[in-house]
């Protein structure tokens, strides 16, 4: 399968006049011609692409840096450049997306402005002992005056929905006090959050992709590479059980991972906290693999360099954003090392930790996701159907602060539904671990007959007095519909009590439905100031998705 060499710059261009990627396309600077010519066109030609994605996309309107109303902000507050860098970053990922963005500093940012925005990011940093940038100091200002005159105002921001970023180091007393204060006034303004405000401890590279992966829920699931190359370790899919046979809902399979050097469960290297997040390298199915092969014309045994290690093409390809075969036609004749070297990578894939390293295995709990058109997500369906038992996982884990259980004796109320079981399941085997016994789980599923994730375990917790209540909803069993959030309302006198005696509350699960339906059910039991005072206290944790 040979044939002349074209240039990754003339396949760009046909590409772009052959009806645009779905893509990300880098072309590396050693591929650059005499004088830059080649690297200069490449990105001229990407830059075609992916303007006619977009206009495809979404219209005439997505392809500017808006500022009215349908523009998505994204603010930042910088005191040495790196908030203002990530917020460039976020910006560009989003409009590459096709989504109109305005990018805005602190110091031009006006209070009375959010409320004509629908959507906002906030990337902001804390200097100093808690201080704001300077750039944003009038802002901050701003905001504890609006605090001050909270109480003598009707709903603030009821239409905007949000995210916060903040940027700290874990080294000063008052980690990321500036953006957890912005994300605090936005909460009793009863702004929306998108999810949950993330924390960066000295730029942590697993907090930035987690904040990217949240970039990509934006996008409505499109792909954004990640920003940084990954750099994941080998595991082996050990096992896998459908944990749901029967269920209404979509299969969801419990799996176990172990490390594929042996050496390093020996050596008692396993290491994770419960609350932690397993990031999955994805690929492509085979039969996708192949058709790309074809398309191409290139035999898939061929020896690359992938990421820095010895690969055949066909198993490099599995790891890159896909792309059609009619597209791949413009694409003949491109070597294949530099087209490995041309395609981004695909983006991670995050799911909860079930498991503890005592368990010697990372334990997930995965629900297949189909598409309109019958395909399987790229994560589940890797996951769940195409890779085989025996066969290396690309893994690595985050560490999720945010989400890690109380690491004392109080009380700890536990809410979610579906596969948030797994989260959740992680924090009641270390409160077991930990001898901490007063524990109270309010989980939500379809039906008790189908969808009783970990049932067995969790009686026998409740028998041994690790779980002092649990409370299960099941939707599909007849009579009224009836969700988790109703459980929560139903109990609030008992959750008061709980929070009165030093209760935490963690929720884990869907952030469309539970997530919401949850915090609004708890905002009518403790209040919505009582609930931003607990989560600025840290005893309101959530890991949705």
């Amino acid at each position: 399968m040979s044939g002349p060499r074209i240039s990754v710059a003339t396949a760009l261009a046909a590409l772009a006049f052959a009806g645009g990627v779905a893509l990300a396309v880098v072309v590396p600077e050693r591929l650059a011609s005499a004088g830059g010519v080649t690297l200069a066109y490449a990105g001229f030609c990407a830059g075609i692409v992916d303007l006619h994605r977009r206009k495809r996309r979404r219209g005439p309107s997505a392809m500017r840096a808006g500022s009215g109303d349908d523009a998505l902000l994204v603010a930042y507050a910088s005191q040495t450049g790196f908030g203002e860098q990530i917020a460039a970053r976020t910006a560009d990922s989003l409009q590459q997306a096709g989504i109109a963005v305005s990018l805005q500093s602190f110091a031009d940012l006006q209070p009375a402005h959010l409320a004509t925005c629908r959507r906002a990011l906030f990337i902001v940093s804390t200097t100093g002992e808690g201080d704001a940038p300077d750039s944003a100091s009038g802002f901050g200002r701003k905001l504890a005056a609006a605090a001050r005159l909270a109480q003598d105002r009707e709903r603030g921001l009821p239409a905007l929905r949000y995210g916060v970023l903040a940027l700290g180091d874990s080294s000063y007393a008052n980690y990321c006090a500036f953006g957890h204060a912005v994300s605090g006034w936005l909460q009793r303004e009863h702004a929306q959050p998108l999810f949950d405000l993330v924390e960066v401890d000295n730029g942590d590279p697993g907090a930035l992709r987690h904040w990217q992966n949240h970039l990509s829920t934006l996008a409505g699931g499109t792909q954004i590479a990640d920003w940084e190359r990954p750099r994941y370790e080998r595991w082996r899919l050990e096992s896998r059980q459908l944990a749901n046979a029967g269920s209404a809902g979509a299969p969801a399979f419990h799996l176990r991972l172990v490390p594929a050097d042996s050496r390093t469960a020996d050596d008692g290297a396993l290491s994770w906290s419960a609350g932690d997040i397993a990031e999955i390298g994805p690929r492509l199915p085979p039969h996708a693999v192949q058709a790309l092969l074809h398309a191409l014309a290139l035999d898939g045994d061929t020896a690359v360099q992938c990421d820095g290690a010895p690969s055949t093409l066909r198993e490099a390809l599995a790891t890159r954003l896909p792309f059609t075969a009619a597209q791949a036609q413009a694409m003949r004749g491109v070597a294949p090392q530099a087209l490995v070297d041309a395609l981004a990578p695909l983006p991670h894939r995050e799911y909860s930790i079930a498991s503890l390293p005592a368990d010697g295995a990372i334990e997930l709990l995965v629900r297949q996701t189909r598409h309109a058109d019958g395909g399987l997500g790229v994560g589940s369906g890797w996951l769940t159907e195409y890779a085989q038992p025996g066969q290396d996982i690309a893994l690595r884990v985050r560490v999720n602060r945010g989400f890690h259980p109380p690491g004392d004796e109080r009380p700890l109320i536990l809410i979610g539904n579906g596969t948030g079981i797994a989260g959740l399941r992680a924090l009641l085997k270390a409160r077991a671990q930990a001898g901490h016994r007063r524990n109270w789980l309010l989980f939500g599923e379809r039906s008790a007959a189908t969808d009783a994730f970990y049932d067995e375990e969790l009686r026998h917790w409740q028998a041994q007095g690790v779980l002092s209540r649990i409370d299960r909803t099941w939707s599909r069993d007849g009579g009224q519909l009836r969700y988790v959030q109703d459980a929560v309302r139903q109990a609030g006198d008992t959750v008061r009590e709980w929070i009165a005696a030093g209760a935490t509350i963690q929720v884990c699960g869907s952030l469309q439905g539970m997530a919401s339906g949850v915090h609004e059910a708890l905002e009518a039991v403790l209040g919505s100031d009582g609930l931003a005072a607990l989560a600025e206290s840290g005893r309101y944790r959530r890991d949705v998705y």
